[in-house]
């Protein structure tokens, strides 16, 4: 499976040295463009395998969820854990403790991926960034146009207009990582880039529309926290462990602000020195430190946790709905529809230019991937409704709707590969 990547790594480093030729720049040397490359291999290959288990690990927690135990295990994942007393608690289920805690952690890792590419990336020449920048806008606006078309008679289902807007990153590039050589590597760090800046938008969507009963005390001490990481920045303190524990403490307090505490970690990482891309520096160190945790074991939890479903209704009755209506097309068709007209329209207006070994096909598959929501889907779910049935109606039509954009977008662009 990953014999592609070296054949298409040594194609993306010659791009980066023939930008260094013509940019006259020393920040985009060939020698730093060889070690942002197998940084981006790195990511792409990590997220690949997080995709893979993504799916094992999904498949067995439906299929133990909707067998004889299938109340126990629902059972365990709400089981609460923790300490509380009048003024300082951590009291809450096994599957809060993943969803606040540890996918803190898992945007930590997005959130120093995003840091890199916006300095020495793929995100750091503006030319490059707008395309899937356009991109990532028009695949989050399309989609919620779309549920909220559907959705316009039920107010009770607004506030999920949300879910359908964040691209999974580790299950879109699983599915663009199988077609291995089929499709150039500018289409690959297109998807990539757009996954990541879809993933920065949905968390600010998560903080703006999902946050609830705020607490001016903890919000004016996460903004104490916010402001001494800022300040250690600036003097280059280079004390991981001094980061990780202030880190903590701004999860801990914005965890009791009522913005989502995930956002701590996006935060975090934008804060820790990352002295522009030096080696050995505690943002490079801490990136590599996390990738094995996050794909081996954070987000196959998150996947055990969050699909534990039972199917206690016909399904064609759940995606007949208008909720689950909504969430499908938003992702299946609002998703590709949005990422094709902004690129286009980024590339009209002259803003920026879709690579020329792109093609139209090509990019529409890449916008059907586009279409796969789960991770962050689920997760908006979680924040976006108190009933338990409408989640779980959700996460299914989650799950239908990302496995349509998948196979479809796997066929479309295995099938141009092998007619062009």
């Amino acid at each position: 499976m990953f014999k592609s990547y070296r054949e298409v790594i040594p194609i993306f480093v010659a791009t980066q040295m023939q930008n260094s030729k013509s940019d006259h720049s020393a920040n985009h040397s060939p020698k730093r463009g060889t070690r942002l490359t197998n940084l981006f291999k790195e990511f792409f290959n990590s997220q690949q395998i997080g995709g893979i288990l993504l799916i094992i690990f999904t498949l067995f927690s439906i299929t133990l969820a909707n067998s004889s135990n299938g109340t126990e295990y629902i059972a365990f994942w709400k089981t609460k854990i923790g300490w509380k007393n009048t003024d300082f608690h951590l009291h809450l289920s096994i599957a809060d403790w993943i969803n606040d805690a540890l996918m803190t952690v898992f945007f930590l890792l997005v959130g120093i991926e995003i840091k890199r590419e916006l300095v020495i990336g793929e995100l750091s020449d503006k030319k490059k960034a707008l395309l899937p920048v356009f991109a990532a806008l028009g695949g989050m606006i399309f989609p919620a146009i779309v549920f909220l078309l559907i959705n316009f008679n039920h107010p009770e289902f607004i506030k999920g207009a949300g879910i359908p807007t964040a691209t999974d990153i580790a299950f879109a590039i699983a599915i663009m990582g199988m077609l291995g050589d089929k499709v150039p590597a500018s289409l690959k760090v297109f998807l990539t880039a757009l996954a990541i800046i879809d993933d920065l938008g949905a968390i600010f969507v998560i903080a703006i529309f999902y946050g609830s009963h705020f607490s001016a005390l903890y919000i004016t001490l996460s903004a104490i926290t916010i402001t001494i990481l800022y300040w250690l920045n600036k003097k280059n303190n280079n004390s991981l462990w001094i980061y990780m524990l202030l880190g903590i403490a701004l999860w801990f307090f914005m965890l009791h602000s009522g913005i989502h505490s995930t956002l701590s970690g996006v935060i975090l990482a934008f804060l820790i020195p990352f002295q522009h891309g030096k080696q050995h520096t505690i943002s490079q160190k801490l990136e590599h430190a996390l990738q094995s945790p996050v794909t081996y074991f954070i987000l196959p939890v998150f996947a055990l946790a969050n699909t534990a479903i039972q199917f206690d209704q016909p399904i064609a009755e759940t995606l007949n709905s208008s909720l689950g209506l909504g969430i499908m097309l938003g992702l299946f068709l609002g998703k590709p529809i949005g990422i094709v007209s902004f690129s286009y329209l980024a590339q009209k207006l002259k803003i920026a230019q879709i690579a020329k070994n792109i093609n139209f096909i090509q990019l529409l598959g890449a916008g059907i991937l586009g279409g796969i929501g789960f991770t962050m889907a689920i997760f908006v779910t979680n924040l976006a409704f108190d009933s338990e049935m409408l989640i779980a109606n959700g996460k299914i039509a989650i799950l239908f709707g990302s496995l349509a954009a998948a196979f479809t977008g796997y066929v479309l662009l295995n099938f141009n590969k092998k007619h062009t």
